[in-house]
């Protein structure tokens, strides 16, 4: 063994037996993705981010020093301790210069074993010490190098679909760890485009999981749901979330856009969802409150929620969207079922005040969001059951004029 490889075996992660063998090849299944960027770092970073913003009572204790140590110690990423040094309160560190220093004279010998191959091995030798070099910035380096890097991989000439599909996950990766939503969006949707055109079955499922969870960051929930539904029998993306999150984004996901009876058959009583029961109790609670009709249990199973919401990384920001879709859905659930019904009824039923109650709805039914009324004077609240019919004529005759105003507009630039 040379000094070159002396020193590239001194800085990269050790790897067992079956992932040797498999040493720079993209991951055409989860047993062989790439380690880095670590997902589950990901999740305890944002945990730690929250708890320290006082939005988050992190009961299993998420230590800053564990995580800290584990950026130094085994990501040896300069770049990322120092973003995450200010808002931590990490003391600066005397050795991140020189593991910078360290890298660049590693990433100087990734290109020569590059330079080495283009002139004395092949194309699979090639693309071999391109996806070193790129595994190696993703774990040690800047999320802008380790992007760069992967590009290189994709610009190789002769790279099957497959892994350029491979390749693309693993770049989404990078940028989903980084929070960059909009890169994740784009090579996501590059890998999508390959995996129709020429996919096989696993990539194609695999690539549904980081869509949905794409669609999820970027409030498409509706999509989300259907993609996380079609997936949970086929999952095995464990490089990007546990089996048990993928679950608990695929119930709260599915509560706000499955019809009731596809609710029962899909989620409550899904084979899969109910081995692990026990592991996600307050999203079981609330999905199992809500087709049970028990409006006080599934307020509070909310509350539960909310804490579950604030805690995951794709589901904090939509966290407010999502408690307040949650309330629509009880209360049109309830009022459904009803012609008129009094507050203090209503209330009950909840296990809210009637002033709360009325505040509630007087703003859902203000955005538009409640078809009903209320009667203050006489403590009722009177619903206004739209007729589906006229509605779906009117939709038709709006979407009529805007198609003959398209055809005059279109009509008048052609005589010209």
């Amino acid at each position: 063994m040379n000094e070159a490889e002396m020193k590239i075996d001194s800085i990269t992660e050790t790897k067992d037996d079956s992932q040797k063998k498999k040493a720079g090849q993209p991951s055409a299944s989860s047993e062989s993705a790439a380690k880095y960027p670590k997902m589950d770092l990901a999740q305890r970073i944002h945990k730690l981010q929250m708890t320290s913003k006082g939005k988050l009572d992190d009961l299993k204790k998420t230590k800053s020093e564990d995580v800290r140590r584990e950026i130094l110690d085994e990501l040896e990423n300069p770049s990322l301790y120092r973003a995450l040094s200010i808002p931590f309160g990490w003391d600066s560190v005397e050795s991140l210069t020189e593991m910078e220093n360290k890298h660049k004279e590693a990433m100087k010998v990734f290109e020569e074993k590059v330079k080495e191959a283009k002139e004395n091995a092949g194309d699979m030798e090639v693309l071999d010490a391109r996806l070193e070099a790129a595994r190696f910035a993703a774990k040690s380096l800047s999320k802008e190098v380790a992007l760069d890097m992967y590009e290189k991989v994709l610009d190789l000439p002769k790279l099957s679909t497959g892994k350029k599909i491979d390749a693309l996950m693993e770049c989404a990766r990078v940028a989903s760890f980084h929070n960059d939503l909009k890169k994740n969006t784009e090579l996501i949707e590059r890998a999508s485009k390959l995996a129709q055109d020429g996919g096989d079955w696993d990539r194609r499922n695999r690539i549904k999981v980081y869509s949905a969870l794409s669609k999820l960051l970027s409030r498409d929930i509706k999509e989300a749901s259907s993609l996380l539904v079609d997936g949970i029998a086929t999952f095995s993306c464990n490089e990007l979330c546990s089996y048990t999150d993928f679950l608990v984004y695929t119930v709260i996901s599915s509560i706000l856009h499955l019809p009731r009876p596809e609710l029962k058959t899909k989620i409550i009583d899904g084979p899969e969802i109910l081995s692990v029961n026990k592991e996600i109790p307050q999203v079981i609670s609330l999905v199992n409150a809500l087709h049970n009709c028990d409006y006080e249990a599934y307020l509070h199973a909310m509350v539960e929620v909310h804490d579950v919401l604030i805690a995951d990384r794709f589901l904090e920001p939509h966290s407010g969207y999502f408690m307040r879709e949650l309330h629509v859905l009880g209360y049109k659930q309830f009022l459904d079922s009803y012609k008129s019904v009094t507050l203090d009824s209503m209330a009950s039923s909840f296990g809210v005040s009637i002033s709360f109650l009325d505040n509630q709805l007087s703003r859902f039914i203000a955005a538009g969001r409640l078809t009903a009324k209320i009667d203050k004077y006489g403590g009722v609240v009177e619903t206004n059951r739209p007729d589906l019919k006229n509605a779906q004529y009117r939709d038709m005759i709006q979407k009529g004029d805007l198609l003959l105003n398209r055809i005059q507009k279109l009509a008048r630039v052609v005589d010209i």
